[in-house]
């Protein structure tokens, strides 16, 4: 079973375009990535424009081959992972399913009141702030990110990620 996600770009106009990803929406995996590839918001509107995501990756990528071949282990899987495992994985371009493309919305309180919600909500805003909500509300990624490190006693991960955004933490 996924966790599922939204990922959504807020653009100059005001208008809001999101996806769905099925896999891994957890802070620290699709929000950690979202940190950490996905600050420029040309690269995101890339990542919408390619529709629907099975799972995200720290590269947009190019097409690939949807599955693996081989089980796990074998050297067919292995040089798979070894190629392709860092790409984003997308219904339409990877696996060429239909209806898969992006929802857009005219401003962010359309965007609100009619999106598909999921698990975790994400969205780069125009102020170049990633937001997650988790069913509460938007509140920054950054600051839920480092208080669920906290509340893991994530310390090593807590520093690496204070030090890499020491110029955005309010936290």
């Amino acid at each position: 079973m996924g966790t599922r996600s939204t990922i959504a770009l807020e653009f100059a106009d005001g208008s809001v375009g999101v996806v769905y990803c099925h896999w891994d929406g957890y802070l620290s995996n699709n929000g950690k990535i979202l940190l950490n590839h996905y600050m420029d918001p040309f690269k995101v509107r890339e990542l919408i424009d390619l529709g629907d995501i099975s799972s995200l990756g720290s590269e947009i990528g190019v097409k690939h081959p949807f599955d693996a071949p081989g089980s796990f282990g074998t050297p067919e899987y292995q040089s798979y992972k070894e190629q392709y495992g860092n790409m984003c994985k997308f219904y339409m371009r990877d696996r060429n399913e239909e209806g898969c493309v992006a929802q857009y919305y005219k401003d962010f309180a359309d965007y609100e009141q009619n999106h598909g919600y999921q698990e975790y909500e994400y969205i780069l805003r125009t102020d170049g702030v990633w937001y997650v909500n988790q069913g509460e509300g938007y509140e920054p990624l950054l600051e839920a990110y480092i208080e669920e490190l906290r509340e893991q006693n994530d310390e090593e991960a807590e520093q690496e990620l204070l030090a890499k955004f020491a110029d955005l933490v309010k936290v």
